[in-house]
This record gives structure tokens, C-alpha cells and sequence, in this order.
């Protein structure tokens, strides 16, 4: 089994000001671990590409599309809102972000990879068809799904987001799309305050209490998620991989640790397996605290291999 890595030095630039949390640091974590824990050399590396402008309007508002690109600053940073910062490498950086997981499902879908994990920033899965929010600009996750179902012809993509916060975006823009089923788990009550109350068929939302831990994680997985994903038979994983549930990460009150992301991935693999000839396409969405990203993510890719 090949498994691909997808970023691009672009990434790195996208500035977000002084202290802001999801900051360039975080990618250079990731890649300083992989490389120290022998990972990286098993990889196989492409550089992201810009993901073409119809993919977006596709996906989100194209006067929300043009809006991004007329916005985006030659100097200052300026904040879409009260933590969503752009600089004058935003733009680009989350282009890449959106291609990268474009690319991911190119490559598995081609056979040149079975697995992919991108590496990318900034995140995607808090941006709306019409919003930036979150620390996200364009939903890199949706992105891929819709290119799954429409330029790979796929019927049935599901996407599972176990990030601490809840895939409003993603949420937004599939919710009532029986081609993709949703699934996540998330804190609650929590930011964006979301996801208690869809109703939509093809989501599985579950909210999960602060405090919760690794064991109230994998039971509402094994409740929630995997007979709905079992019956579903997804031809395409989709992976929105957050790991701010981790429970030294500052920014949540969950208490998930490096194994419980080992163990998800695990499950989800074995289904890709049943059902999608092994294809997952993985991007990070939040994880802050340095180390215990650099771990989970270390984890995960070990989870693709069959390692843990």
C-alpha cells in the first residue's frame, strides 16, 4: 500500500499575526515527526496544486469566490472576522490547501496511491458556501467530495470528521445530499454551536460532553458511525482529521490521546477496504498543540500502514 503526502512550501506562508494558534509552526511540527520517526522516507511526496477556480464555484458561491480573490491583501493582513485572519500569501496557501485534497483524490482513484494524507493549512472544514469562519476559507474536504462524485463519477462518498469542533461548513454544503453520507463527532456545547439539531438523513452528527475521553469516543464511533458507514458501502473515504480532541490541546476539553486516532483510522481503513477497493483521502483540519499533533498525525499514517 502506497501512501501519498500532499503539502506545498505555500502553506507555510499563510500568515495568521502574532500568537494566532493555527500559525505555520504547526506544518513544521508535523514534518520535523515524520521525518524523525523514519516516516517520511516511506512516503511519497507531491507538491499541491492551485485547485482550478470551477471546482470552487462549484462548491461555494461564486460571488463569495470572487469576493476571496478580490479581498486578498498585497500588504497588511485583515481579518474576515474575529479569528480568521488573511495575508498576502492567504490566498494562494488556501488554493493549495483545496487543491491538495483535489489531488488526493486523483491519486487513489488512479491507482498511484491507496492512501493520502495532506499536509496542508489553512484548514477547511468551518468554511461555509458563502462564509469564511473558523480559520477556514474554502472547504478543502467538500472540495474533494464533489470532485469525487462529479469528475470520478463516484455514487457514494462518505466523509467522517473527528475534529473537536463541529463541520459546520461541511455540514452546510452536503446536508440533504444523499450521494455523501456525514459523519462527525465534536464537542458540544462548543464553537461553532452547531450539529445538535440537523436533521438532514445522510449527516451523523454526535455530540460529545467536555471531559469526554477516549472510550465515550470509540463507543459513539462503533454505535454511530460504523453501521451507517457499513450500510452506506462508500466507494471514497473522506478524512477531515482534526486533532484538537487530543487532550493536550489548549484549545478544546476533550481527552482523546495518540492511540484513539490510531484506533479510528484503523476502523475506517477496514471499511475502506469492504467497500472502497481501500481508498481514503485524508487532510488536516485543526490540532494546536504542537507535539501532540506531530504525534497523532505520526499515528495516523502508522494506522494506514498496519503498523499500530
Amino acid at each position: 500500500m502506497s501512501l501519498a503526502y500532499i503539502s506545498h512550501p505555500d502553506c507555510l506562508l499563510h500568515d495568521t499575526g502574532q500568537h494566532h494558534p493555527e500559525r505555520p509552526a504547526r506544518l513544521s511540527a508535523i514534518n520535523d515527526r515524520l521525518i524523525a520517526s523514519g516516516l517520511d522516507m516511506a512516503l511519497h511526496h507531491y507538491n499541491a496544486p492551485m485547485v482550478p477556480r470551477e471546482l470552487l464555484e462549484a462548491v461555494h458561491d461564486p460571488a463569495y469566490v470572487a469576493r476571496m480573490h478580490e479581498l486578498s491583501p498585497q500588504q497588511e493582513m485583515i481579518w474576515l472576522e474575529g479569528d480568521t485572519a488573511m495575508g498576502q500569501h492567504t490566498l494562494t496557501a488556501a488554493l493549495r490547501a483545496a487543491g491538495a485534497a483535489v489531488l488526493g483524490v486523483d491519486l487513489v482513484m488512479s491507482g498511484k496511491a491507496g492512501k493520502v494524507f495532506c499536509g496542508v493549512r489553512p484548514p477547511g472544514h468551518h468554511a461555509e458556501r458563502g462564509k469564511a469562519m473558523g480559520f477556514c476559507f474554502f472547504n478543502n474536504i467538500a472540495i474533494a467530495a464533489y470532485h469525487a462524485l462529479t469528475d470520478h463519477s463516484l455514487e457514494r462518498v462518505a466523509i467522517v470528521d473527528f475534529d473537536v469542533h463541529h463541520c459546520n461548513g461541511t455540514e452546510d454544503i452536503f446536508a440533504g445530499d444523499e450521494r455523501v453520507l456525514l459523519c462527525s463527532t465534536f464537542q458540544h456545547p462548543f464553537y461553532p454551536h452547531t450539529g445538535n439539531d440537523c436533521r438532514a438523513g445522510n449527516v451523523v452528527n454526535v455530540p460529545l460532553p467536555a471531559g469526554a475521553d477516549g472510550a465515550v469516543f470509540r463507543q459513539a464511533v462503533e454505535q454511530h458511525w460504523l453501521p451507517r458507514l457499513e450500510a452506506f458501502a462508500p466507494q471514497l473515504i473522506l478524512i477531515s482529521a482534526g486533532f484538537d480532541a487530543h487532550q493536550a490541546d489548549y484549545m478544546a476539553q476533550l481527552n482523546l490521546v495518540d492511540s484513539d486516532y490510531a484506533w479510528v483510522t484503523r476502523r475506517l481503513s477496514e471499511q475502506a477496504d469492504a467497500s472502497a477497493e481501500g481508498r481514503i483521502v485524508s487532510s488536516l483540519e485543526g490540532g494546536y498543540e504542537l507535539h501532540a499533533l506531530a504525534r497523532s498525525v505520526e499515528a495516523h499514517l502508522k494506522s494506514f500502514f498496519g503498523e499500530i
